[in-house]
């Protein structure tokens, strides 16, 4: 099931940590949402968390020019 999730703009001005802090506010239900889901199917939480954070990695890695 695909699900749509609407982001908010983020903070105005330059404070990184503003921004960190409003996208991982915006982010983390959705994360926990996906976790939840997978842990109901039957994954390991541990194995999804992992999976989310190699992922992650891999496409900030893609910005950067990495693969």
């Amino acid at each position: 099931m695909l699900v749509a999730f609407d982001f908010g703009s983020p903070p105005a001005g330059d404070a990184d940590g503003d921004l960190l802090a409003e996208c991982e506010r915006q982010l983390c239900p959705i994360l926990n949402e996906i976790v939840q889901s997978a842990v109901e199917a039957g994954w390991s939480r541990e194995d999804v968390l992992l999976t989310l954070v190699e992922l992650s990695w891999d496409m900030y890695e893609k910005t950067r020019g990495g693969s």
